[in-house]
C-alpha cells in the first residue's frame, strides 16, 4: 500500500504544477510551498514558549479548530500557534487577517517533510481538524510521542478506514492521543476501530463558533440602510445553480431585500451574477450612494462579512446543495434564529438532516417549490416563528465541544 500512497502523491503533485498554468488557486498551492521550510526556521528560530500546531484542510477546518485554539491561548498565555493549511482557500484568507502570526502552506505529505516540519516546529501539541490525514506526518508524530487530537471528526461507512483497501488509513489512527467526534454515528464507526476510551462525543465546535461570533455581531450601517424596514433574504456562498432558483422570485419581488452573497467573488462572476437579478447592485456601489434607490438586490463583492449579514434575515438560503461543490455552513445562519433552506444535496452534512428532522431548515429542490416555501414562511408568522427558534436551539443545544476538547488539554497536561 504504501507504493501506491507514493504513487498518489506522485501524480498529485504532478497533476497540481500541470493544472497551474491555467489555474489561479494551483499556483498559489504551488507558490506558497516555495521556500516554506526555510521560513519557517526564521520565524520560529527566536520564539519562546510550547508550539501548539494546528493543521487545516481549508477554511472551513479553521472555522472549527479557531474555538479550540484561542481557550488555549487564554489558558495558557505563552503557548505559541503555528497553523497549516492544504488548500489556497484557506490559507490566503486567514493569512490577509492577521490575526495569527505563523501561518504555512503544509509541504506534501513525505518522509523528509514529516520530519524537517516537526524537527523545526517541535510542537507540544498537534491538532488536526475534522479530516485530512498524511500518513508520514502522522506517523513520524507518533514516532516523537506527541499528543494529537483529532477535533471535529468525522467518520462514515464509506470512508476508506471501513473498506477492504484501506489498510493505510487504518495504520494511521493509533498516531492520534483522542479522537473528539462530531455525532453519536462518527463514534459507533469509529470504535469498531479503536478503544472506546480513545473516542469523546463532543459535538462540533463550529457551533461554539458561530455563537461567539453572533453574541459579538455590530450593525453594518450600509446593510441596515439597504433593508430598511422590508423583509429580508440572505442567500449565503451561492453557485449558479443557486442563484438560478432565485432568479423569477427577485424579479417578481420588488418589496423584499434580498442580499446574495456568491461563494466566487472574482471580477467576472460578481459582474456574472449582477447581471442575472434584476435591480441589482453590488455592495462596494451601494456603499457610495446615499440616496434613497429603487434596487431591491445587493450582490456582495467582499469576503468575512456574511456570517454577520445571516443577522439581518427574516429567512436564509445557504448554498451548494445543488451539485458536487457540497453545502456550504448552516450554522452560521441558523445561530441567530433564522430558518435554513437549501439544496438537495446533503452529502456528509448530517447537521442538515438534523436540523431538517428538528424543524429549521428545509430543502428545496426547484425554483417553484423555493416560492411555495418562502410565500408561506412570510405569510405564516407562527410558522416562521417555530422554524427560526428550532434553528437556533439546534445550535445551542449542541454547543460545548470547545470546553470538552479543553478538560481533556487541562486533565491530560498536555500544556
Amino acid at each position: 500500500m504504501i507504493i501506491f500512497y507514493h504513487l498518489f502523491l506522485w501524480l498529485y503533485r504532478g497533476g497540481v504544477f500541470a493544472l497551474s498554468f491555467f489555474n489561479p488557486k494551483a499556483r498559489l498551492w504551488i507558490k506558497g510551498r516555495v521556500n516554506v521550510f526555510s521560513k519557517l526556521k526564521k520565524d520560529l528560530k527566536s520564539v519562546q514558549g510550547k508550539i501548539v500546531w494546528m493543521h487545516c484542510a481549508s477554511l472551513g477546518e479553521f472555522e472549527q479548530g479557531k474555538p479550540v485554539l484561542k481557550r488555549i491561548l487564554k489558558e495558557y498565555p505563552g503557548t505559541i500557534p503555528v497553523i497549516s493549511f492544504f488548500s489556497p482557500s484557506g490559507y490566503e484568507i486567514i493569512k490577509k487577517k492577521n490575526e495569527f502570526q505563523y501561518i504555512y502552506y503544509l509541504p506534501l505529505d513525505s518522509v523528509v517533510n514529516a520530519y524537517r516540519w516537526l524537527h523545526i516546529t517541535k510542537p507540544s501539541l498537534v491538532i488536526w481538524v475534522k479530516y485530512e490525514y498524511w500518513y508520514f506526518y502522522l506517523k513520524a508524530i507518533q514516532k516523537r510521542n506527541i499528543p494529537l487530537l483529532m477535533v471535529s471528526g468525522v467518520y462514515v461507512r464509506n470512508q476508506p478506514f471501513f473498506k477492504w483497501y484501506g489498510s493505510l488509513y487504518r495504520k494511521m489512527l493509533p498516531a492520534f492521543t483522542h479522537f473528539f467526534v462530531q455525532n453519536n454515528s462518527s463514534g459507533r464507526y469509529l470504535s469498531t476501530l479503536v478503544e472506546n476510551s480513545k473516542i469523546t462525543v463532543s459535538g462540533d465546535t463550529r457551533c461554539d463558533r458561530v455563537i461567539e461570533i453572533a453574541e459579538k455581531f455590530t450593525p453594518i450601517t450600509a446593510i441596515d440602510r439597504f433593508c430598511g424596514n422590508n423583509k429580508v433574504i440572505v442567500c449565503g456562498s451561492t453557485w449558479e445553480a443557486d442563484e438560478a432558483i432565485w432568479t423569477h422570485y427577485v424579479k417578481s419581488h420588488p418589496e423584499i431585500r434580498f442580499i446574495i452573497a456568491p461563494h466566487e467573488i472574482d471580477e467576472e462572476n460578481i459582474r456574472f451574477v449582477n447581471g442575472e437579478f434584476h435591480n441589482s447592485i453590488t455592495y462596494s456601489e451601494w456603499e457610495k450612494r446615499q440616496d434613497a434607490t429603487d434596487f431591491n438586490c445587493l450582490i456582495i463583492d467582499n469576503i468575512g462579512m456574511l456570517s454577520q449579514l445571516y443577522h439581518y434575515a427574516d429567512i436564509t438560503y445557504v448554498g451548494g446543495g445543488f451539485g458536487d461543490n457540497g453545502l456550504h455552513n448552516i450554522l452560521e445562519a441558523a445561530v441567530y434564529g433564522k430558518p435554513v433552506l437549501f439544496g438537495p444535496v446533503l452529502y456528509k452534512n448530517f447537521e442538515a438532516e438534523e436540523m431538517i428532522s428538528e424543524g429549521g431548515a428545509a430543502v428545496v429542490e426547484s425554483a417553484v417549490e423555493l416560492e411555495d416555501i418562502v410565500n408561506r414562511l412570510l405569510k405564516n408568522a407562527e410558522e416562521l416563528k417555530e422554524m427560526s427558534e428550532a434553528a437556533k436551539n439546534y445550535i445551542y443545544k449542541n454547543a460545548g465541544a470547545t470546553d470538552k476538547i479543553i478538560a481533556f488539554i487541562n486533565a491530560s497536561s498536555q500544556l
